[in-house]
């Protein structure tokens, strides 16, 4: 039968590239969220030095609501973020179960490759067994 090494490298490649995108989304989802308290703290500066919070009001400062629209697009994109988060997590579990499975499969042949030589081929229509 054929090696599984191959088989078993593609799928320790797959499970190591699933882990390092996993690892990159989470990085990016902590950074979206430090961003976004960073606004919310300048923000807050912003509409105690001006006296105004409502982002309605007239004469509220630009500059608050320019970090507030930025705010709100950094939790959308953090959420979409949680939804790519997900489906890595699903595709490295998925990766992960494969591996486990080939390899399975491949301590299978081993031992059956182990057990081989003591056992005897079938015998041929015909044939009587010889002792």
């Amino acid at each position: 039968m054929k090696s599984r090494d191959p088989l078993i490298r593609a799928k320790r490649f797959q499970i190591d590239d699933a882990r390092r995108r996993l690892g990159q989304i989470d990085t990016m989802i902590a950074e979206f969220e430090r961003m976004a308290q960073d606004l919310e703290r300048d923000i807050s500066a912003e509409e105690e030095r001006s006296g105004i919070s409502d982002p309605r009001h007239f004469a509220y400062p630009p500059l608050a609501l320019a970090a507030r629209n930025r705010r709100d697009n950094l939790h959308r994109s953090a959420q979409d973020l949680k939804v790519q988060q997900e489906a890595a997590r699903a595709t490295l579990a998925e990766a992960e179960t494969d591996l486990a499975l080939v390899e399975a499969a491949g301590e299978m042949d081993r031992a059956g490759r182990v057990e081989a030589p003591g056992r005897r081929p079938p015998l041929r229509p015909g044939e009587t067994a010889r002792h």
